[in-house]
């Protein structure tokens, strides 16, 4: 791997094989888009104007859309221009003056969020989930290993990283309750999930193949699914996810691109039964892939769980396939997310609910499910091409009371 010439970023966890894109903004500027390299942020359009880059105003925009809207072949063009800028000596005077240090930033909301998609794709986490909740019944449900089963979010609560969670209200209403209730949430949960952000959209009708993922996904977001269990339970039963889930999800502030994860792709555990043609591959010779890509979740600064995200049973690609096979439009800004990420172990449940077992086994001290005043961080890291690690970047949030 090519060295860069940045203070302190070579064999860091955000060195030139990672370089996320964010939006971040300087006391008086306008936000725009940069790029993170080490503990800095290059200042793109600047740069991108000195060397009259085709499309060097997608980097003055308040979000990432534009660039992502400039398809696969701008996005990876634009990677190898960035990796010349950082590890060229020749580029050194112009680049460094655009260098801004990571404390003197604000860092925004990466996206305009179009759509919100979370899916539900741990095995782990779902057959947990069922032993819940159907004790003397099948864990999952007949339709589970034949498709990504998954529900149709609320774009506009999705919130960058740092943002705080208003405990939410709701109905509730317990097996042993005669009437439902209104209230706080008693039962505040987190759900750790890796997040997909479509770059290039389709038109009302047409499908997006399996084979044709990195055609149409930008990059990649940590995520947090904030889910109210009390108000979930009562609701779900028949149309699924609402208010339990609607009122905020967490997503970092850095997208890493998919090139970033060129070295994190692994096979799937396995799958049975096979899935039916359109999820699969079109060579029969290669078999549905899904990322290394390992979780910490932090509890007011303890680490309680280690999530694999390698243990997923859907792809990525198998996920956006079934989103778009009934003709369903994608477009830019879209985002979709894979369900709690859980794996076999104990240690490595990706949701509170699990963690104390539906609340009767507490973990890190007394703790079921979220109080007040109590803040979670997630944090992501993959195998970069380099050989060593980068960084997703992290995903945090302190619980407030009620409004």
């Amino acid at each position: 791997m090519t060295t860069t010439w940045v203070d302190g970023a070579a064999g860091s966890l955000f060195d030139v094989d990672n370089l996320p894109y964010g939006v971040f903004s300087r006391a008086g500027d306008q936000p725009r888009v940069g790029v993170r390299i080490g503990d800095f942020v290059l200042d793109l359009s600047p740069v991108a104007a000195a060397e009259m880059l085709d499309a060097h105003h997608v980097f003055q925009e308040g979000s990432l859309n534009s660039l992502m809207a400039e398809g696969r072949q701008v996005r990876e063009s634009i990677r190898r221009w960035v990796i010349g800028l950082l590890t060229e000596e020749a580029e050194r005077d112009l680049v460094e003056p655009h260098l801004v240090p990571l404390a003197d930033v604000t860092l925004h909301l990466p996206i305009e969020v179009a759509d919100y998609v979370d899916f539900y794709a741990s095995l782990d986490h779902a057959t947990n989930v069922g032993r819940m909740f159907r004790p003397d019944g099948e864990p999952l449900l007949p339709n589970w290993k034949h498709l990504p089963v998954g529900y149709h979010g609320r774009a506009g609560t999705v919130v960058g990283s740092g943002t705080a969670v208003t405990r939410p209200c709701g109905q509730r209403k317990a097996p042993t309750d005669e009437m439902p209730s209104f209230g706080p949430s008693t039962r505040l949960d987190i759900e750790a999930e890796l997040g997909f952000v479509v770059g290039t959209g389709t038109s009302l009708g047409d499908r997006v193949a399996h084979d044709d993922f990195a055609d149409h996904v930008f990059g990649v977001v940590g995520l947090n699914d904030w889910s109210a269990r009390d108000i979930q339970a009562w609701e779900y039963v028949p149309l699924g996810p609402f208010l339990g889930k609607s009122f905020a999800t967490s997503i970092s502030h850095w997208v890493t691109p998919l090139e970033a994860l060129d070295a994190a792709w692994v096979d799937l555990p396995g799958q049975d039964p096979a899935p039916l043609p359109y999820l699969l591959p079109s060579d029969p010779e290669q078999q549905p892939r899904g990322l290394d890509i390992d979780v910490e979740v932090l509890l007011n600064g303890e680490l309680v769980s280690t999530p694999p995200y390698r243990t997923m049973y859907w792809s990525p690609a198998q996920m956006l396939a079934h989103l778009s096979v009934n003709g369903a439009s994608v477009r830019t800004g879209d985002l979709f997310a894979s369900g709690t990420i859980s794996g076999p172990e104990p240690e490595q449940r990706g949701s509170f609910l699990e963690l104390s077992w539906g609340g009767t086994e507490p973990f890190a001290g007394d703790h079921t499910f979220l109080e007040d005043g109590d803040e979670v961080v997630l944090r992501y890291t993959a195998p970069g091409a380099g050989g060593g690690r980068i960084s997703l970047g992290e995903v945090s949030g302190r619980i407030l009371p009620s409004a």
